[in-house]
Parts: structure tokens; C-alpha cells; sequence
């Protein structure tokens, strides 16, 4: 294991049992309002209805609290995803329904999402998490790409890579645009997306 998930493992207190799970659901209801710098043992304390001082004995530090809290919820997001991607057989209908799987996801995750991007520009351990994360979200896309490609379903007009790095990152702003604003919608993007990505995919527009 390398050194830095081994401190990482490390670092996770594991008091708490089947509650831990749901008090860092309530971390993530607070980060989602308040942002990861305002989350305080404080607001998890009257969100949860746990005291300090057993929030403090589960996670040991506030940041600890927290990072655990966001890794958590990115991770309850990839393993989603990876289960759509594993209920559709054809690469097409697999990718259709993981840009949907996306574009239909809740407006507190997309928050906590935005704010763990944010927070995780200047945090180094959140950066590494957020890297994790992002490859084994790019991973299903790349993977129905190249499959459709190898059953000469898709001609594509470019690389996969560089097409699933075009889907992510189409998915990631639209993220950011709904967090910020209500356009443009999620419908309309979705005809846009999926018309721009069946023409790098090589199929009839």
C-alpha cells in the first residue's frame, strides 16, 4: 500500500459502529449548506442530535470529520454510477444511462460535489481523493467506448480518452451550472451531449 493511503487508513477512527454511517450522513447534509471550511462538530451536533464530545471520540478532529464525510459521499457516487454502467449490456444504452445517472443526480449532491472540488483545490488529501475519485468515475465511460468500438458499433472520430474526457468534464460543468444557476436544462443539455457525443462516436446524428 502506499504511504499516503496507509496514513490516510491510518488516520480513520473507527468508534461508532452502524451510527457512523449516519452521523456522516449529517456532516454531509452540513457541508452541503455550509461549506467545508463552516463545518463545525457544533451544526453535526444539532443535525445529528449526538453530542460533541462522542463526535469528537468517532472522528478525533473537526478535518477529519469532514474529509471522511466527503470521501464518503464521492465514493457512494462512483459505486452508483458503476452499478448503472453494470445493468446495461449494450455500450450506447450504457452510456445513455450514466449521463443520466449524472444529469438526474440530486441538488445536495451536486453541492457537495461542487464544494469537495473547491475544497479540494487547496487541500492536498482531498486533492488525492478527488483524483481517485474522477479516474474511477472516467472508468465506465472509457470502458463502453472502447467496447462499442471493438464490437464495430463506434467509429469514433477520436480517441476514446479523449472522449471520455469530453463526457466528464461536460458532466462536471453542468454540475457547477446547475449548483449556480437553473440553465440551462437538464433536458436540452442532454440532447446537446448526447448529439455531440454520438457524432464523436461515429453513429447517424
Amino acid at each position: 500500500m502506499p504511504a499516503e493511503n496507509l496514513r490516510a487508513a491510518h488516520r480513520k477512527r473507527r468508534a461508532g459502529g452502524g451510527k457512523r454511517a449516519l452521523v456522516l450522513d449529517a456532516v454531509t447534509d452540513v457541508l452541503a449548506e455550509r461549506g467545508y471550511e463552516n463545518t463545525r462538530f457544533a451544526d453535526v451536533s444539532t443535525a445529528s442530535g449526538v453530542a460533541i464530545s462522542t463526535l469528537q471520540n468517532y472522528f478525533g478532529s473537526r478535518e477529519d470529520m469532514v474529509i471522511e464525510a466527503m470521501e464518503m459521499s464521492t465514493i457512494r457516487e462512483v459505486d452508483a454510477l458503476e452499478s448503472v454502467a453494470a445493468a446495461e449490456g449494450d455500450p450506447w444504452d450504457r452510456l445513455i444511462a450514466m449521463i443520466d445517472r449524472s444529469l438526474n443526480s440530486s441538488h445536495r449532491t451536486r453541492q457537495l460535489l461542487v464544494e469537495f472540488w473547491r475544497s479540494a483545490m487547496r487541500d492536498d488529501e482531498l486533492r488525492k481523493y478527488s483524483v481517485e475519485g474522477w479516474e474511477r468515475y472516467r472508468t465506465p465511460f472509457l470502458a463502453a467506448v472502447n467496447e462499442g468500438r471493438e464490437q464495430g458499433a463506434f467509429t469514433p472520430t477520436l480517441s476514446p480518452d479523449d472522449i471520455a474526457d469530453f463526457v466528464q468534464s461536460a458532466l462536471a460543468g453542468a454540475i457547477v451550472s446547475h449548483v449556480l444557476h437553473p440553465a440551462p436544462s437538464s433536458a436540452n443539455f442532454r440532447a446537446v451531449l448526447l448529439t455531440q457525443l454520438r457524432s464523436m462516436l461515429g453513429l447517424d446524428v
